[in-house]
């Protein structure tokens, strides 16, 4: 049960919301995704599309990063090949790995409901749409579910309560 006017999470034996003071009403409970709407139904689905999605992005860079930087070492390949060769795809590598590493910490932050992780989710989504497939199908479901005006209410809400 939740108050009607803060959204703190109550107890069903309470007469007054220990976060507001508003006395509480006898009734049936409200379910978090009744309080909150269409954003709260998302939010954990949404988290862990973004861990997932990171965690393939962090492997891929780590083996650009790795692959490249030991076995050029060793001149595995064609010494035809332009010398920034390898470097390029390292850096592209670390590029990876620090995506990777923001869209974990932006998929965690969702599920713990942090203020700051619908903005980092919305900027995210908005790079992932370049990256054709299932990037593009992940910042299409991260804007349609927190760009709205009032997903952003409903976020704030839920942050505040937890």
């Amino acid at each position: 049960m939740y108050c009607d006017r803060c959204g703190t999470h109550l107890v069903e034996t309470t007469r007054f919301c220990g976060s507001c003071g508003k006395p509480v009403m006898g009734g049936p409970p409200r379910t978090t995704v009744g309080r909150v709407g269409r954003v709260g139904g998302h939010l954990r689905l949404l988290g862990y599309f973004w861990i997932a999605y990171s965690a393939l992005r962090m492997t891929a860079g780590w083996f650009l990063h790795e692959f490249f930087g030991r076995f050029f070492a060793y001149n595995f390949w064609s010494p035809h090949l332009p010398f920034l060769f390898p470097g390029l795809l390292r850096g592209i590598g670390m590029i990876l790995l620090a995506s990777g590493l923001l869209g974990m910490l932006t998929g965690w932050g969702l599920l713990e409901r942090q203020p700051w992780a619908r903005t980092s989710a919305i900027v995210l989504g908005v790079f992932a749409l370049f990256q054709f497939g299932v990037g593009t199908a992940l910042g299409i479901y991260t804007l349609w579910v927190l760009l709205p005006a009032e997903s952003a209410e409903e976020y704030q809400s839920a942050a505040r309560a937890v």
